[in-house]
């Protein structure tokens, strides 16, 4: 993993190769081989390793707070050499169907696994209802940060990670208000 995290540090991961790997391990390609099916696979457990440790859920005391500073802690984390390979991991997935599934599984599950803790805490403190679909309101949180990511149309810093909270908690606030009020019938004459 040391090895892994060191040369996504110095070059993109379409760089880095399971050879530069091994030699810097001090291993085989056999080795690797015998744990992992490819060196996309290696980075993917490195980078979880290294976001797992740096990137913990906060306890702010309120729901936006919470997901505010998760947010700006993934922004820096993606912003550093190491979470940069996060982007090049989510295109391997796009071409290599088993990879997409070992992505989803080892990156998407367990880190909305983590932020769903969030949801959870705010439902409880009263700060959002009850009913709220988790994974929309994860979407609706964390789906600009990937479009961004991705497309790179945008900044990603604190002041946008806030903006994307209160936005998203905005649109949740303004569901639940416009599915408890009664629908107006069309004035006639309108089609």
């Amino acid at each position: 993993m040391s090895a892994t995290l060191d040369l996504l540090k110095e070059k993109s991961l379409r760089d880095v190769t399971s050879d530069a790997i091994a030699q810097r391990a001090g291993v085989s390609k056999a080795t690797l081989y015998k744990w992992w099916p490819n060196k996309s696979a290696i980075a993917l457990d490195a980078v979880m390793s290294r976001i797992e440790r740096e990137v913990k859920a906060p306890d702010t005391g309120s729901a936006i707070g919470d997901f505010t500073a998760h947010l700006q802690r993934v922004i820096h984390f993606l912003d550093s050499p190491v979470g940069n390979a996060i982007r090049e991991l989510i295109a391997e997935g796009q071409s290599d169907s088993d990879f997409l599934t070992r992505f989803h599984e080892r990156f998407a599950k367990t880190r909305r696994g983590l932020v769903r803790v969030l949801l959870e805490r705010a439902v409880r403190r009263g700060e959002l209802r009850e009913g709220v679909d988790p994974e929309l309101a994860l979407d609706l949180m964390f789906g600009p940060l990937v479009y961004r990511l991705l497309l790179g149309h945008a900044p990603l810093d604190d002041a946008q990670a806030k903006a994307m909270v209160l936005a998203a908690f905005r649109g949740l606030e303004a569901h639940r208000q416009i599915a408890s009020r009664p629908r107006r019938a069309p004035a006639r004459g309108c089609a």
